[in-house]
């Protein structure tokens, strides 16, 4: 019987020859990243048992990402950035990407060139874009989303700040064998959907807890098909159906993207057997399949987008780990050129590289050229207010946050949550959906099928794929 991709990405960690769902084993782990909301109580748990002058196992393999509490005046927000800095100097830690131009009390000012700071801005699009995401590696943050990286053929999950500070300490964890559930897409994905309409359809079949310590497999023509960023989108709400972690296949858009960019050679690709064990397949037909949304208050209270057509909406919102990378924000360009959003709609880059391509490329993912607007300059354009790179709104934070709901309102959002206050106000109303039908409803006012305005495929050039 052959094994799935975690599988043997935890046997080979473990030392094993092979491993089996239910098994517990102690795995070597290879990157471990925190941030700035839970990266100082892991500090604190890591002096408290290691000791105040323990050293981390390899500070190389730490990797330290403020994102959600940047943009505020928050004094504490201020204080846990600052703990940050001082651990990362006391332990020699080489990837730490600060927001240098956090400093004093007050709301600070944005950085004035996405690409001349050391700020990166969302973790999880940071991590494989500043190359410290492989194949067949073990990543773990403290954030529930480095699920994400599942992407790029790895097995990269959240814990919380106890097991993070362990393996700040040892480099090991022990871990449980998920049994692995495999998603099959059949077809090529058409113009008017994205990786955020194909999550939703499995979050909607098998609920919000229908992966439970689990591995979600995303596999088949469709998935070959998407862009890799795309797919990241697939990875990231594996745990919004309660999965363990979720993965993709390896193919030659993933080891272009990771060999143009990782800081390490010493990766292995890992592959699926074809004889590996599954506790369930579901299968998808993408030519059959239409846009949808989450309704409120849950992921799985999902809907077709042309089925809430009634439902009036207040805002937009663009951004996150899953609707802030650089494709994303051109399938909402495409949408917005030349038109104006009839709601306060807000934007919000996920990396301050995605923020940088934005204001280098043309809406088709190309070079612009003179006199050519670029896709931030379509979205002004637009009407869209515009935000710096963070993970802003999508965690809700402190009242001052860019895009926060403030109030009782309806919001189309391409974030991952849409649970009571999760984006702030506890009666706001968030429509899950994916960069196409939150443009195409910022346009109208109301939930709307983007077919309504997609009529041909949307060319995203070279973007995001080295």
């Amino acid at each position: 019987m052959g094994m799935t991709i975690t599988e043997k990405i935890l046997a080979r960690h473990a030392g094993k020859a092979r491993v089996a769902p239910g098994e517990n084993v102690w795995v070597n782990v290879d990157i471990l990243m925190t941030h700035d909301v839970c990266g100082p109580g892991t500090i604190g748990i890591f002096n408290e048992q290691f000791g105040a002058g323990a050293k981390v196992w390899d500070p190389d393999r730490v990797v330290i990402i403020p994102d959600h509490y940047i943009f505020t005046a928050d004094a504490i927000c201020h204080r846990n950035i600052q703990t940050l800095r001082d651990f990362v100097k006391a332990q020699g830690i080489r990837y730490y990407y600060d927001p240098d131009f956090v400093k004093g009390d007050g709301m600070p000012s944005p950085y004035r060139d996405p690409s001349q700071t050391r700020y990166k801005g969302v973790c999880h699009k940071a991590l494989p874009e500043e190359g410290h995401v492989r194949p067949g590696e073990i990543l773990l943050g403290t954030d529930s989303h480095t699920c994400t990286a599942g992407a790029l053929g790895q097995f990269a999950t959240g814990v919380g700040n106890t097991d993070a500070a362990f393996v700040l300490g040892t480099g090991k964890t022990w871990l449980k064998v998920p049994a692995t559930m495999k998603f099959v897409f059949h077809g090529h994905i058409p113009p008017y959907l994205s990786a955020k309409d194909l999550i939703l359809a499995v979050i909607g079949r098998i609920s919000v807890s229908g992966a439970t310590y689990r591995s979600l497999y995303f596999t088949g023509e469709g998935i070959a098909s998407l862009t890799l960023e795309d797919r990241m989108t697939l990875t990231n709400m594996a745990i919004e159906a309660g999965g363990k972690n979720g993965v993709c296949d390896v193919d030659e858009k993933t080891l272009r993207y990771v060999r143009s960019r990782s800081t390490r050679d010493d990766w292995e690709v890992v592959e699926e057997d074809d004889d590996a064990s599954y506790h369930s397949v579901h299968e998808w037909d993408l030519g059959a399949m239409e846009p949808l949304v989450a309704k409120p208050h849950s992921p799985d209270n999902t809907a077709a987008a042309r089925e809430c057509a009634d439902v009036k909406l207040d805002r937009a919102y663009v951004g996150s780990c899953t609707g802030g990378k650089i494709t994303d924000m051109i399938f909402v360009a495409s949408l917005l050129a030349g038109r104006e959003v009839k709601i306060p709609t807000f934007v919000v880059p996920g990396s301050t590289e995605v923020h940088a391509d934005m204001l280098r490329l043309n809406v088709r993912g190309q070079e612009k050229a003179a006199g050519e607007k670029s896709i931030w300059e379509t979205l002004e354009a637009a009407g869209c207010q515009m935000g710096a790179s963070s993970c802003a709104a999508c965690l809700g934070g402190p009242k001052d946050t860019f895009g926060r709901l403030n109030e009782p309102i309806n919001c189309i959002s391409t974030t991952n949550r849409n649970f009571p206050g999760r984006m702030g106000h506890k009666q706001a109303g968030v429509f899950l959906a994916s960069p196409l039908t939150v443009a195409a409803s910022a346009l109208t006012g109301h939930v709307t099928d983007p077919r309504e305005f997609v009529t041909k495929p949307i060319a995203t050039g070279e973007a995001g794929t080295v």
